[in-house]
């Protein structure tokens, strides 16, 4: 029996490091063609558990490549696009704007005119064999802007991107929101909160607490650390990216939240507090927090609802914040240690 083509872009990063093991885990009739630029984010370690699975094919290549776009779908004959590969630091977007809205605009596109090329024979008209074929966009709840003390972003919240990422997320969401009313082109999108776990590159604020703690480095905390966060563990994320590209509906945006909302001081807290008892020193982790001059344009509060997920799709996040963040510490303890 052949198999399923699924072209995955930027799994060899944080969150689609853990999907396509989690995807290959579960449907043995799905072949994965992996494109990762392999830039700072992105890491073949990643993907140890899958080196040997015939099924996984990776190739080291950039979504602003039109060309190598439509090679590679015209090569092996791709019938399902998930779309990760973004740049999306905040920090890395206020120095260098450019780079984020040629990846994650321009590279969005090239995608999905190589998708609409390949599955499609006029608008509103699939090829015999792409009847089925779906375009999944993963984006971010940062296009939503930020919230004050009380709410919750929902698929009607209006954009209002902050930031040159969000900005760009935002733009790449519309993007696809547009190839499905104009062409008919089966797309879906995710929004989801902040996602933690394993394999999170080293800069996100997670994996710098835990490094740096135990490099006994000064633990850099924003303003006054009251910026709140909603908190997805990764492999839930990774089952509602599941569900939705296979049970949402065409057309449909769907968000994912943790339903953990903490101030990026109690995430300090949390880190320092475990520290405390798995690797005890003569003083608490706790002392080398120290705060920092704010970034620019630092969103207050993200926190979603994720009740159409829920209700439509029967999702639910299944890591309590607890039993998640003490997993994720001891995997970076085993990395930062060894």
């Amino acid at each position: 029996m052949s198999k399923t083509k699924i072209l995955v872009t930027g799994g060899a990063g944080f969150i689609g490091s853990n999907f396509v093991p989690f995807l290959l885990r579960k449907y043995n009739n799905y072949q994965v063609i992996n494109l990762d630029l392999l830039t700072y984010a992105g890491n073949l370690s990643n993907l140890d558990e899958i080196i040997h699975d015939e099924r996984h094919i990776f190739i080291k290549g950039d979504i602003r490549d039109r060309e190598l776009i439509e090679s590679v779908f015209e090569q092996y004959g791709i019938q399902h696009v998930i779309h990760f590969a973004a740049e999306s630091h905040v920090d890395n977007s206020i120095e260098n704007p450019t780079v984020f809205a040629e990846t994650n605009v321009v590279g969005t596109l090239n995608l999905l005119e190589a998708a609409r090329s390949n599955w499609m024979k006029a608008p509103f008209q699939y090829k015999d064999g792409n009847l089925q074929s779906r375009f999944h966009h993963i984006s971010t709840d940062e296009v939503y802007g930020t919230l004050g003390e009380t709410g919750y972003f929902t698929e009607q919240t209006p954009y209002a991107p902050n930031s040159p990422y969000s900005a760009s997320k935002a733009g790449s969401d519309m993007l696809v929101r547009s190839y499905f009313h104009t062409y008919g082109l089966n797309t879906v999108t995710t929004n989801c909160s902040n996602n933690y776990g394993p394999r999170q590159y080293d800069e996100k604020l997670i994996p710098t607490l835990i490094q740096k703690a135990l490099y006994g480095e000064k633990l850099p905390i924003y303003g006054d650390g009251q910026n709140i966060r909603d908190w997805l563990y990764v492999e839930d994320h990774c089952r509602a990216i599941d569900l939705v590209f296979h049970n949402g509906k065409a057309g449909e945006t769907y968000l994912v939240g943790g339903n953990n909302e903490r101030t990026t001081l109690q995430i300090a807290e949390t880190v320092c507090t475990y520290l405390d008892k798995r690797i005890p020193k003569t003083k608490s982790y706790l002392e080398q927090i120290k705060f920092v001059r704010d970034r620019p344009g630092h969103d207050f509060r993200y926190a979603i609802d994720s009740s159409k997920l829920v209700k439509e799709l029967g999702w639910k996040a299944e890591e309590e914040f607890y039993t998640g963040i003490r997993k994720t510490i001891d995997w970076y303890i085993k990395k930062y240690t060894q």
